[in-house]
């Protein structure tokens, strides 16, 4: 059985959550504060960017990739 999903005009982010997590787009990683995209939501992931990249090459602009994580070091520097 379905698990209830919150209601959208109460709570946005649980609704969002329940939705993706429901829909086995996405579920909670073992690393807090991170999600592992399921099969589905990695096929969505992949037309949305191939849309965009389309969108900001047509600009002249180039893609840059950056880390996800920062090293604690790097931030200890910055103190």
């Amino acid at each position: 059985m379905a698990e209830k999903i919150a209601k959208q005009s109460q709570d946005f982010n649980k609704w969002y959550q329940d939705v993706v997590v429901q829909t086995e787009l996405a579920d909670y990683a073992p690393v807090k504060g991170c999600m592992v995209i399921r099969p589905y939501g990695y096929a969505l992931w992949e037309s949305i960017q191939g849309e965009l990249d389309a969108r900001i090459k047509e600009t002249g602009a180039q893609n840059a990739y950056f880390p996800m994580f920062i090293p604690q070091s790097f931030l200890q520097r910055e103190a």
